[in-house]
């Protein structure tokens, strides 16, 4: 996958944060693109922003149903039939003691984290055997690291690097290069922040972007299959 002109890259939650700064570095280095979310007017706007249609293709998709994101995976076939590269991105994070977390932000985030990651491989699964692509799921540090408040959050984390090592070791023998990227900090949306100069210490999302390409033009001899990257330094308070 050396040459990435003309290939294409379908990512979830791909209309802001990280998804959207991967897309940009993917847009950038030729590829066809198509980002999904659950609202199909924000999706189209990032799109707007990302290029014009005959490389952006925006898709309405929630993650924790498979009927979404198999429908997605066809109407990217149907425009340009094929699909090499996926990134499941998606997720939310709600943070409380677990005596206080409610049943609905638990499902929420098992649905959407964990679930959504294995029905994008699902829905993909196919295409990427056909084009031996690449399957990349977007984890966080916090699938290694426990901290109070964040039992929910925790689990889904844990789940997806564990999902994904096992999927890459399903899938390689196909061909299929399978990675989980785990970052620290990053400067976007989640958990309600408004990103400002404030987070300028942090991991940018274009950074996240730059670290995806670098993994799609490493020789595919190599697999970096569990990449942690966080802040160079923590923030000064």
């Amino acid at each position: 996958m050396q040459d990435l002109k003309g290939k294409v890259a379908y990512i979830t939650g791909g209309s802001k944060g990280i998804g959207y700064g991967v897309a940009e570095k993917l847009v950038a280095a030729g590829m066809r693109v198509a980002i999904s979310g659950r609202t199909l007017k924000t999706v189209e706007t990032a799109a707007q922003y990302l290029g014009g249609s005959d490389t952006v293709l925006a898709l309405q998709s929630d993650v924790s149903k498979l009927t979404d994101e198999k429908a997605a995976i066809q109407q990217i076939l149907e425009a340009w039939g094929q699909v090499d590269v996926v990134i499941a991105n998606a997720g939310v994070g709600h943070f409380a003691p677990v005596d206080e977390m409610s049943d609905e932000q638990w499902h929420q985030m098992i649905d959407t984290n964990l679930s959504g990651v294995f029905h994008t491989l699902k829905a993909s699964v196919q295409g990427l055997k056909k084009s031996k692509g690449y399957y990349i799921t977007l984890a966080s540090l916090a699938g290694t690291n426990f901290f109070a408040s964040g039992a929910g959050y925790n689990a889904t984390k844990f789940g997806v690097v564990g999902f994904t090592q096992a999927a890459m070791l399903d899938l390689r023998k196909y061909d299929v290069k399978v990675s989980t990227i785990m970052p620290g900090s990053v400067a976007t949306h989640f958990n309600n922040n408004e990103p400002s100069e404030k987070d300028a210490w942090k991991i940018q999302p274009e950074d996240i972007g730059a670290l995806v390409l670098d993994l799609l033009k490493m020789h595919p001899r190599t697999l970096p299959s569990k990449i942690e990257v966080r802040p160079t330094r923590p923030d000064k308070k």
